[in-house]
């Protein structure tokens, strides 16, 4: 257990007990300082930070239980134990109530006392690690502390503070409508509606129907009139996922959606006014898009205000061992099972892979791990085999392309799974659309 930078303080009305426990503990721990009664000890608690108090039951003026209850209300990361020549069961009990982490009565040994400081350091330990760790992932519901993932917080607060069309990019996987989500709910219309749209789940030929609404009798089967979901985030936002498999009539009939601000349901000539903020997402790159006659460029101007590169999970660095940390408790708390350890060499290729389905590829990974070993250690053993190939590839591997590396372990994945594109799609964490266009 690293200790360099452990504090304990003792609180104990006994000079000659003081003298004793600081003459222990400071063998094995670098700050250990000392208080006579409650008052002193407030005193130096509110100058330095510790990391555990230890203090005596009955002494004279405020007691033990007193400071305890101190501590906890003001410094709720510190961890406290109790020492005291009155011992009973009544005692402790109440003591623990009060939020005591170990209970030491009088007389003990050198042995027994640094045995319970270091089980009560280490807890003490665990639950700031676990602290922290929420800390860093709780921003937006986006996990990292990375570079890249600090630049995308900054731009959707800048974002936030407009309502331009924001235009998001990068592989699937990354978290498009996670960021989307998050600038909406920062921005003044986050009391309105949130309306996320796919656009490969919509059939194109019912796509405008869906988007803009249709009045009654406007084709076989428009028995009422409905809102579409443009109406529908009237007010809010609303996000259309994989933008780039619009068809260019609904492109047209976006544009002038964007340029109008209105839309006409279908079978009306009377228009509609709408106040709804567009976001946006392709995994694809839209200026080849245009290039290639795909894409009308009057359009990807009027989506593109704001750019928002997601950057791929490979290329956020320590942002990995966050994440695993994240969905093993995630899906041991969901299975009802112990945490499962992780060696460091079962970690080491974790971090190593290039994680070409990012973030969801992860989190279907370490799902399926939590479900196979119930909490046991999980080795490297374990790991898909396409995995372990990928981590050992040679050293001219470096020297070759993304796109060739992304290939062989496309092809590989398809080996392994029987040329089963459903099962290699869901390994991947890319839908079915996304692995055939890989594929093309």
């Amino acid at each position: 257990m690293t200790k360099d930078k452990t504090a304990i303080l003792i609180v104990d009305d006994s000079p000659d007990t003081r003298e004793m426990i600081r003459r222990h503990l400071s063998l094995h721990y670098p700050v250990v300082l000392t208080a006579g009664n409650v008052d002193d000890a407030i005193e130096v608690l509110q100058n330095q930070e510790f990391q555990l108090v230890i203090t005596d039951l009955k002494m004279p003026g405020a007691s033990g239980l007193e400071l305890v209850q101190y501590v906890r209300e003001n410094f709720h990361n510190t961890g406290l134990m109790m020492v005291t020549g009155y011992a009973t069961i009544e005692g402790a009990v109440e003591a623990m109530k009060q939020g005591v982490g170990e209970y030491l009565p009088k007389p003990f040994t050198g042995e027994e006392l640094l045995s319970l400081v270091d089980k009560e350091i280490k807890k003490v330990k665990k639950r700031q690690s676990l602290e922290s760790e929420t800390a860093a992932s709780g921003k937006y519901g986006l996990i990292g502390c990375s570079e890249p993932l600090q630049e995308i917080f900054r731009v959707i607060e800048k974002a936030s503070r407009t309502s331009a069309t924001v235009l998001i990019t990068g592989e699937s996987g990354t978290g498009k409508e996670l960021v989307t989500r998050a600038i909406h709910y920062q921005s003044k219309r986050s009391s309105a509606p949130f309306v996320p749209i796919n656009c490969t789940a919509i059939p194109q030929e019912l796509l405008e129907s869906e988007l803009f609404g249709y009045v009654k009798g406007a084709f076989t089967g428009a028995e009422t009139s409905r809102a579409g979901f443009f109406q529908t985030a009237d007010g809010g936002t609303i996000f259309l996922d994989e933008i780039a498999e619009m068809s260019l009539m609904m492109q047209s009939k976006l544009l002038r959606v964007i340029q109008e601000k209105e839309v006409y349901m279908v079978g009306s000539r009377k228009p509609a006014a709408v106040n709804v903020r567009i976001i946006s997402a392709t995994n694809k790159n839209l200026r080849n898009q245009v290039e290639a006659g795909l894409f009308r460029e009057d359009l990807y101007y009027r989506l593109n205000v704001i750019n928002i590169e997601l950057p791929p999970l490979r290329k956020r660095g320590n942002d990995i061992l966050l994440l695993i940390n994240h969905f093993l408790r995630k899906h041991s708390l969901d299975m009802g099972t112990k945490l499962p350890a992780l060696p460091e060499n079962t970690l080491n290729l974790l971090q190593n892979y290039p994680w070409p389905g990012n973030v969801r590829e992860l989190d279907n990974l370490i799902q399926r791990l939590v479900v196979m070993h119930n909490g046991e250690s999980i080795k490297p053993a374990d790991l898909p085999e396409y995995m372990k190939k990928t981590s050992n590839m040679p050293q001219n591997s470096l020297q070759r392309t993304l796109a060739e590396m992304e290939n062989d372990y496309i092809k590989k994945v398809l080996e392994q799974t029987g040329n089963n594109k459903s099962e290699a799609a869901r390994i991947l964490g890319i839908d079915r659309k996304t692995l055939r266009s890989k594929l093309d």
